[in-house]
């Protein structure tokens, strides 16, 4: 008897001192998500993402971390902040911006890696429907829409000969999108200026040359992670040279810009949102085609149509998603 006494308190003794181990080995197997973008946890999209992880249920500390690097405008950090994330071994990378594709992928073969991007994810994988290997996401198709974007800015100014092109050099996209602005330009018979921006200095000096050469109409804005931080100054610069502008996103007609037709970046994060889930539920990212999306958005400023003195053709105005007033 007094051997059984003895046995049952070793046992429950055991079992009390293993109590803080077992709590521990359960925290060390919340799913462990990697975050990897230029712009910071405030940024609207982002928020958007995170409100869509938490209607499926996950809450950050209870049965998710998540792991979030930034690079502030400074790309040339992406890389160690990459190898930062695989070194915190988490399930999971999501990159944000086309920028931090190729990093990611460079850092890590055996992580899963999710993108939220522009063009061309399809130079990443093997096909859009089966992406394979370990890459899978969301792209904006953002050049395809270039076309689209310049007959929008010809009704908005029917003299339009030339227009003036921004984009972001470090971006290893633009050249594809940029060909497909002059394709498109091309067969509308319009003249392209390219100017480049991948610093305030350099945006400073793309638009005094657009004011100094004077050729410029209108100016067309590609979208990309450092530029989508800069959206008001943009807008604000585009007004003050008297250039209508034509962005991809709805910030910046938001911020004040006239134009804006493409995809929903709140959209395309909480698109990413639900791959998470099917990924930490199991699926693999190879497996889980690479989502377009089937809708786009025309937003229209008809305070800065005023100020500029354009007349936003009914049309246009028809087939408008929203109108600023």
């Amino acid at each position: 008897m007094r051997r059984r006494t003895l046995l049952a308190a070793f046992w429950i003794a055991f079992g009390l001192a293993c109590l803080p181990i077992t709590a521990e080995a359960g925290e060390s197997k919340l799913p462990r998500l990697g975050f990897l973008a230029n712009h910071s946890a405030s940024w609207p999209p982002y928020q958007a993402f995170l409100q869509t992880l938490r209607e499926l249920g996950y809450v950050e500390g209870k049965n998710i971390t998540i792991e979030a690097r930034y690079a502030d405008d400074n790309f040339d950090r992406l890389p160690e902040l990459a190898r930062e994330l695989v070194r915190l071994d988490v399930d999971l990378l999501f990159v944000s911006g086309d920028q931090g594709v190729k990093v990611a992928k460079e850092a890590s073969d055996t992580i899963p890696i999710l993108v939220v991007a522009c063009d061309p994810i399809e130079k990443l994988v093997a096909s859009i429907a089966r992406p394979a290997g370990k890459v899978t996401g969301v792209t904006c198709i953002s050049s395809e829409l270039a076309g689209k974007r310049l007959q929008i800015l010809k009704e908005l100014v029917p003299t339009l000969t030339d227009v003036a092109v921004l984009y972001n050099p470090d971006d290893r996209n633009k050249p594809f999108e940029y060909k497909d602005v002059q394709e498109a330009a091309q067969s509308m018979k319009l003249t392209l200026h390219a100017f480049e921006a991948n610093s305030p200095t350099a945006i400073d000096a793309a638009f005094g040359k657009m004011a100094s050469d004077h050729d410029a109409q209108a100016l067309m804005i590609l979208a990309d992670s450092y530029l989508n931080n800069r959206v008001k100054e943009l807008a604000d610069l585009s007004l003050k040279n008297r250039l209508p502008a034509i962005y991809g996103f709805r910030e910046f007609a938001d911020a004040g810009g006239l134009l804006s037709y493409g995809a929903s970046l709140n959209w395309l994060n909480r698109r990413a949102a639900s791959y998470v889930d099917r990924i930490f539920k199991g699926a693999s990212a190879g497996d889980l085609p690479i989502e377009q999306p089937t809708t786009f958005e025309l937003l229209i400023n008809l305070k800065t149509a005023k100020t500029l003195r354009v007349t936003v053709p009914s049309g246009v105005l028809a087939i408008a998603d929203e109108v600023i007033e």
